[in-house]
């Protein structure tokens, strides 16, 4: 299935394009930055591609240029690009928790909160919520992801997780993709009732996780600095990673560890730029939404809202 949505993206010539689940409409991406990530990531020249390949790494693998772009955005004067920004995506300022007026900077805006009653979540026990408001690719088994070769790579869970053991425990699990562009809301939800351990940070890199970029090389996924979050609830365990990108000024944790947390309750938080997450469920515990399953198969994005349903659990455990 992800080779499938990754050789259609090629075939749209440059474009992005994701199925919105309320109006269940195609929809091509106003992407941000567009230029420069064509530049990084897209197409080019014979003659421009080893100039290509020297921008990349100096904007993904030295951390001081996203540093620098994430404390710009924290200025008083980001502020003027506020408006404008809402106004270009068509964000609800109905939604924000705190009037516009009151964000100091440019990324004071970006990591705002939204009303409780923007983004309702079902309770039910059964039902698994989107954790992160974004684009959605689900895969009921993993292997089918590890078959999959892009510039010579397959998906690799030992290199995701760091750990052989943990690759081992989640062979064969579910996965869910969930892409953040930096027109979205940036904080994250559990998905679940669950009892959180403590976060394990993994260093890396910070390349680009637009379409654009993974089609070339899906090892971003892994490669990109990360945090991996063991959950325990009454389906027994999962993880949840945040994965950072190009000018992800860093990702927060506002959760504390070892504590009862309710499905919807705030995690954290990405500082700004695009980033995404994944969450890998134990092997044959979750079915995933119809539609989710029937936009992936045909190689498109999801566009999903922060607490909507996008799967429900096979079988509960005493939790």
């Amino acid at each position: 299935m992800i080779k499938a949505f990754f050789s259609r993206v090629k075939r749209r010539n440059n474009n992005v394009y994701y199925i919105d689940r309320v109006s269940k409409k195609k929809q091509k991406e106003k992407i941000y930055g567009e230029k420069a990530l064509l530049f990084l990531y897209g197409k080019s020249s014979f003659w421009l591609i080893p100039w290509v390949f020297i921008a990349r790494f100096f904007v993904a693998k030295l951390p001081f240029f996203s540093r620098m772009y994430g404390a710009l955005q924290k200025t008083s004067y980001s502020r003027k690009k506020i408006l404008p920004f809402i106004k270009q995506y068509a964000i609800d300022p109905e939604e924000f928790q705190d009037p516009v007026a009151t964000f100091s900077s440019f990324n004071a805006f970006f990591i705002r909160k939204l009303k409780l009653s923007a983004r309702p979540f079902d309770q039910k026990q059964q039902t698994i919520a989107a954790f992160a408001e974004g684009r959605y690719l689900v895969f009921p088994d993993v292997d089918q992801v590890d078959q999959i070769y892009v510039k010579g790579q397959s998906f690799s869970l030992t290199s995701l997780l760091q750990s052989k053991k943990k690759a081992e425990t989640y062979r064969s699990a579910s996965l869910v993709l969930a892409r953040l562009c930096p027109a979205d809301y940036h904080r994250f939800h559990f998905p679940v009732d669950c009892v959180p351990q403590k976060a394990a940070a993994i260093n890396g890199p910070l390349y680009s996780v637009n379409p654009l970029a993974l089609m070339q090389n899906i090892g971003y996924l892994w490669e990109n600095a990360r945090v991996v979050t063991e959950l325990t609830g009454a389906f027994g365990q999962m993880l949840l990673i945040e994965i950072g990108a190009t000018n992800v000024g860093s990702i927060i944790q506002t959760y504390a560890p070892k504590k009862r947390y309710l499905k919807g309750e705030e995690k954290g938080y990405f500082s700004f730029g695009g980033s995404c997450m994944i969450a890998l469920f134990p092997k044959g515990a979750v079915e995933f939404s119809s539609d989710l399953l029937e936009h992936t198969s045909q190689g498109l994005e999801t566009k999903v809202r922060l607490g909507e349903t996008i799967g429900s659990w096979k079988k509960a455990l005493t939790f």
